[in-house]
């Protein structure tokens, strides 16, 4: 008698424990969602967490903690704390709120694929709650318009890639093009090309010399015929060359010699000549 008795004061006891402890979670739940109400966010979720601190599996002090992320624009966090809700409850209509809320997460970063297996896992567990209903399908349109818009833009990145890819073959091909006209325009020194153009620059280079000496030599005639005309005075009209002037000279001395030559001749004549006497 008296352990059944212990057992029964134990049980109540642990009922008793167990109810302050859920009074004790839900009235802090409830001051979190009075704070919340006045959008003092930060306030609400401390309020939560110490209802976690009590039951760290809580799923509705998951859920708000989510609900907070949310109206604070921080719904990656409130993803998660959703996730959480749903993942500890064993309560449909939580399974219900916790995934309707996960979609509308994703809805706000615009993930629509997700958003769309969200609000059909809300479906699943509660198929008449028309605002899901109507979250899902207008989740799957967007993703619709998402995907013609995201292939549109691979289109147009196909058909820039392709442009820019046909310009740059073009400008290899106008780089190349240019590279050979270059090269047909200087020939290589190497090779057979430029021993011609050695054979050529030096038989040039002989043409030249030969050349400039012939003009040097011509100049150099020129100069001489200059200077013996600059040395002969000019000649006045009517007056007898040096060479004129010279002829008569010697005609002159010619005829005087002949003449002296006669005299002489003449003189010898009249002289008598001595004969050898022989003994």
């Amino acid at each position: 008698m008296k352990t059944k008795h212990l057992l029964f004061v134990l049980s109540c006891l642990l009922l008793f424990s167990t109810q302050a402890q859920n009074n004790q979670e839900n009235n802090l739940i409830a001051d979190g969602n009075d704070l919340q109400q006045q959008e003092s966010f930060a306030a609400a979720e401390g309020e939560y967490r110490k209802a976690l601190s009590i039951n760290q599996v809580n799923p509705k002090a998951q859920h708000n903690i989510g609900n907070s992320h949310y109206r604070s624009k921080d719904y990656a966090q409130a993803y998660q704390r959703y996730f959480q809700s749903q993942k500890n409850s064993q309560d449909r209509g939580e399974k219900h709120l916790a995934y309707h809320n996960m979609g509308n997460s994703f809805m706000q970063q615009k993930q629509y694929e997700k958003a769309v297996e969200a609000y059909k896992n809300a479906l699943r567990n509660n198929p008449t709650d028309d605002e899901t209903r109507y979250n899902y399908a207008l989740a799957k349109e967007l993703l619709e318009k998402q995907q013609q818009e995201q292939e549109q833009n691979q289109d147009q990145q196909d058909q820039q890639d392709q442009q820019d890819q046909q310009d740059q073959e073009n400008q290899d091909d106008k780089n190349k093009d240019d590279s050979e006209g270059d090269q047909k325009e200087k020939p290589s020194d190497d090779g057979e090309d430029g021993d011609n153009k050695d054979k050529k620059d030096d038989q040039k280079e002989e043409d030249d010399q030969e050349k400039n000496k012939k003009e040097q030599d011509k100049d150099k005639e020129q100069s001489k015929g200059d200077k013996q005309e600059q040395k002969q005075p000019p000649r006045k009209q009517g007056q007898l060359s040096p060479e004129q002037v010279k002829s008569l000279l010697d005609a002159m001395n010619q005829q005087e010699k002949n003449v002296q030559d006669k005299v002489n001749e003449e003189k010898v004549k009249g002289i008598p000549v001595k004969t050898k006497k022989d003994w």
